[in-house]
């Protein structure tokens, strides 16, 4: 058989073992092992294994992580979350849908120290769900805000999928970061209209809830203000050249760690918790990246990449329906895969194909992140839909159905990012040069 064919082959079986119920990262792994193994030795297989665990697991680059992660859940464990909620709910929870809209807000503030969208989503869903429900907001409206808002956690940096995209494309992680920022924003306010649209559609879907007084909102501010301090902090550094992503990642989560003892907002428990859900996370997120090198390496001696790129060279296409048809692989991709999985997967054979066809990498990441967020809502695998569903108790059917306003807002989102780059690329030329 040829390479090309082996190479096909090794993509069927793998998708055979996830829908078997094998775990990606050991599936990858062991069809990598196998077909590298067929196309050049046994011998060269067992080398490129046993180079790509250790390579993995001893990477300075990957540090950066569980330091984010473990950032991230600091936050989450010790109550600035609900902070964050409880400012934005001061402000714009008496108008319909209001506090559907203050968890959209939330969670792009907490996004600002919390790079995980199923930490944001399990977060502000036991924050917001109590609050929505004393108001007799609908649960579609409920389950959908969260779900969907909770994917802002990825766009907003520090974001993991960002640092891991970075990693295997060779792009600077800072710039990625930075690319985040301005379509962050952009999708927190095509929610809020969303919700707004909606609610003024049927009222009953989000009623008003209580005006509070100037003096109750200001005295809410402090609490985004200290999220704030700590994204300038750790953005600014890595923008200026103070520090590395790595050492970003530690001082980001020293300084989380730092304003929860200062404000006794966490307990030694919760600190326990924190490193605990960190090493869970972050073991499962290496194993993938482990399981995706050694994949990786089998689609580059299949030549599939390099075909694939070839022949979408020659499509006498224009370039942004070639882009769209690459999006629309990564949605049908993000409805049956796990969001990190595919991304690393199809990495590989996609950079080659933008790069090619002359589209900016920078740019590339944060498409495949809006992706992303897409990937984490919808039936079958959406995973913060079965987050929200779980600690909420509201059926998952109901969450899937709420979803759908959010869903098309950001398809909105890529549309306006596909016609203006600008959005994404202009703050890291502008901060960091080109």
């Amino acid at each position: 058989m040829t390479p090309e064919i082996v190479g096909v082959i090794g993509l069927i079986i793998m998708f055979l073992l996830f829908f078997v119920g094998l775990e990606i990262g050991f599936a990858m792994a062991i069809v990598g092992f196998l077909g590298f193994s067929y196309i050049t030795s046994f011998q060269a297989g067992a080398n490129l294994i046993a180079k790509d665990i250790f390579d993995v697991f001893s990477s300075y680059s990957l540090t950066v992580i569980p330091l984010f992660i473990f950032m991230g859940q600091l936050a989450a464990n010790s109550g600035i979350g609900r902070k964050l909620y409880d400012s934005a709910f001061r402000f714009i929870g008496h108008i319909p849908g209001g506090l559907a809209m203050a968890t959209v807000i939330g969670c792009t503030f907490f996004g600002a120290i919390c790079g995980s969208t199923t930490a944001t989503a399990a977060t502000f869903t036991s924050v917001s769900v109590p609050e929505m429900r004393r108001f007799k907001y609908n649960d579609k409206l409920i389950g959908g805000s969260i779900a969907s808002s909770g994917g802002l956690g990825i766009m907003i940096p520090p974001s993991v999928i960002f640092i891991v995209y970075g990693i295997f494309t060779q792009q600077s992680i800072g710039k990625l970061f930075m690319a985040g920022v301005l379509p962050g924003i952009m999708i927190c306010i095509l929610f809020i209209v969303s919700i707004l649209l909606w609610c003024l559609k049927d009222p009953s879907l989000g009623p008003k809830g209580e005006v509070s007084t100037w003096k109750e909102r200001f005295k809410s501010l402090p609490g985004a203000i200290e999220i704030i301090i700590i994204f300038i902090v750790v953005m600014g550094g890595m923008m200026k050249g103070f520090f590395t992503p790595t050492e970003g990642g530690a001082i980001g989560a020293f300084a989380t760690l730092l304003l929860t003892i200062i404000t006794r907002s966490i307990t030694l428990k919760e600190v326990g918790k924190s490193i605990v859900e960190t090493l869970l996370s972050s073991c499962m997120i290496m194993v993938i990246v482990a399981g995706a090198t050694i994949f990786g390496h089998f689609l580059a001696v299949s030549t599939i990449p390099f075909k694939v790129a070839e022949s979408v060279g020659k499509m006498a296409l224009p370039h942004n329906v070639i882009m769209g048809l690459v999006l629309f692989i990564y949605l049908i991709g993000g409805c049956v895969i796990d969001a990190l999985a595919l991304i690393i997967l199809t990495i590989p054979i996609f950079h080659p194909v933008v790069t090619q066809l002359g589209f900016d990498p920078i740019w590339f990441g944060v498409i495949i992140v809006l992706i992303t967020m897409m990937g984490v809502i919808t039936p079958p695998v959406g995973m913060n839909s079965y987050v929200v569903a779980g600690i909420s108790k509201i059926p998952l059917g109901t969450v899937f159905r709420g979803i759908w306003p959010f869903l098309i807002a950001l398809c909105i989102a890529a549309v306006i990012l596909i016609f203006f780059p600008a959005l994404a690329t202009f703050l890291p030329s502008l901060l960091m040069g080109s």
